[in-house]
């Protein structure tokens, strides 16, 4: 979730800048040769040219799923930690990077949906298996009160791996649409972008209202709706069956796509710059837990209300956005060392503003709590997307030709251990300075301690190639080799390879990738601390 909002947003500053459709359905939106935009005619144009489910798939798991879904989830979960398993920050810090894990692993589910057909087909059963594992998981934690806390996780961890495999799943379906319909890749990339930010931005605004309306727990059991949608998906959708394949196959794909994946790793072009990667990450602590209990602490807190947090959500995603189109329009064609750079550096001052917020500095300068911290959040999250876009671009462009979409999702995981080491070091450091449920005197250190280690990263910036977008990262050689898994992969063909040629075509299209998130990726932090 948190990882499938960082993918998914990415590709909406495209949309105006493509035609929308083939040359067939460009009449339609057309007046006396004029473009003319409409919504609904190219909703409708989508829907005849890709099939209606394709669509409806796209909007139940982007925009419902992990947009409305995933930052309903975001508020809830962390009330639900405080308020119904009263753990201290640090443990929930901790907890809250162990539910990441199922988005660690996505390589392995792209894999099961490229050679492991169910029932003869390789998309609707997985759409099945996420919805069940939502429903189940959601309904366990709204409907036990005393739930223990290692069930309360697993129930978590069990609902993030449904999201992780629908999130893998969709992609699949997108690339395969991207390659049978090359002119409409743009529109698949849009509908994507747009599902998910229009999603993202309710869901954040009425999270805090549900939360203060029905509590934590029934906004987690409000989740399984999405997770039925996402279960429909599977029963709805029109797929061909696959031809069947023996065990023995089954193994040999997975062979073969693991020694390719192993080979590219061990390039230098690309080791070093996927070591940077974790880097910039890992060490960019995260307290977010420990600013959410002092946010909300009535005693020695800002005693924010539910709805006040939402809405705070959702100014960080209109940052996130912005951060998007910058990039799109001002900064995509600068080569990635300097800005790379650049973002680093700002993301280390702009958390700075956390520590004027914590030791009240805003108020001596007339600003109120709410209103600092509002900006406070907007321009963390800015940040933060300017320095995830180039990051996603350069995965984008070390992926191997043939098994591009399982390649990248292993460095989307990558990154993704950096955020858990990233978790899990912050919660450490929330542990060792006593930030505890009603203890904050020391989270000024924490918030700087943090601010100085994300400075850290700017002494392996060597490992990041000097080139832009536009260049080549990988060798010639490799990028000849068009035809990877083809020999190994008889009954399945190489077009419907998981997201195959998807990170090539945000690289080409709009240089980024998902997603979600946000993330956990693919998810947006209370106060952009992430």
């Amino acid at each position: 979730m948190g990882e499938g909002n960082v993918e998914e947003t990415v590709a909406l500053a495209d949309s105006d800048s493509v035609p929308v459709g083939s040359e067939k359905e460009q009449p339609l939106n057309s007046v006396h040769g004029a473009p003319k935009w409409s919504p609904f005619d190219w909703f409708r144009m989508l829907a005849e040219e890709l099939h209606w489910s394709f669509v409806y798939g796209v909007v139940a798991v982007y925009g419902i799923s992990q947009g409305l879904g995933g930052s309903i989830w975001r508020v809830g979960s962390d009330y639900y930690w405080k308020d119904v398993q009263q753990v201290q920050p640090s443990a929930a810090q901790f907890y809250q990077g162990i539910t990441s894990i199922p988005w660690m692993i996505k390589p392995i589910w792209g894999l099961l949906t490229d050679v492991v057909p169910v029932a003869g087909y390789r998309r609707r059963p997985y759409f099945i298996l996420s919805g069940i594992l939502g429903v189940i998981s959601m309904l366990t934690l709204s409907l036990h009160s005393k739930l223990h806390v290692a069930f309360a996780l697993l129930a978590m961890i069990c609902f993030m791996a449904g999201a992780a495999i629908s999130d893998v799943t969709i992609d699949a379906l997108g690339a395969q649409n991207s390659i049978t319909h090359p002119t409409l890749a743009p529109d698949v990339q849009s509908l994507m972008g747009l599902s998910s930010s229009i999603g993202s931005l309710i869901g954040f605004s009425i999270s805090g209202l549900l939360v203060h309306a029905i509590g934590s727990q029934g906004v987690l059991g409000l989740l399984s709706i999405p997770a039925i949608l996402v279960l429909s998906v599977g029963l709805l959708l029109k797929e061909d069956a696959s031809p069947s394949c023996s065990v023995k196959q089954v193994f040999d794909n997975f062979r073969e796509a693991t020694m390719t994946m192993w080979e590219t790793l061990k390039l230098p072009q690309v080791w070093r710059p996927c070591f940077y990667m974790y880097l910039s990450l890992a060490l960019s602590l995260n307290i977010q837990e420990g600013m959410f209990y002092w946010y909300t602490d009535t005693s020695k807190g800002l005693s924010f209300s539910e709805g006040s947090v939402g809405l705070i959500f959702a100014i960080g995603s209109v940052g996130s956005l912005l951060g998007v189109v910058l990039y799109q329009n001002i900064l995509k064609d600068y080569p990635f060392r300097g800005l790379l750079f650049w973002s680093q550096l700002l993301l280390s001052v702009s958390g700075m503003l956390d520590l004027v917020l914590v030791l009240r500095l805003n108020l001596k300068l007339g600003m109120p709590n709410y209103f600092f911290a509002v900006i406070d959040e907007g321009v963390s999250q800015l940040v933060n997307r300017l320095k995830w876009m180039p990051i996603l671009v350069l995965s984008a462009k070390l992926c191997p030709p043939g098994i591009e979409g399982t390649f990248f999702a292993l460095v989307m995981s990558i990154e993704n251990v950096g955020l858990l080491t990233s978790s899990w070091g912050g919660g450490l450091l929330l542990h060792v300075l006593r930030v505890t449920r009603s203890e904050f005197s020391n989270l000024w250190a924490a918030i700087l301690i943090r601010n100085l280690m994300r400075l850290v990263p700017l002494l392996f910036l060597f490992l990041v190639p000097k080139s832009d977008h536009n260049s080549t990262i990988l060798p010639a050689e490799m990028l000849e080799q068009n035809n990877v898994l083809e020999p190994n992969m008889m009954p399945l063909q190489r077009d419907d390879i998981e997201m195959a040629s998807l990170a090539e075509e945000r690289a080409s299209n709009l240089p980024e990738e998902i997603e979600r998130n946000e993330d956990d990726s693919e998810l947006v932090s209370l106060v952009g601390n992430t």
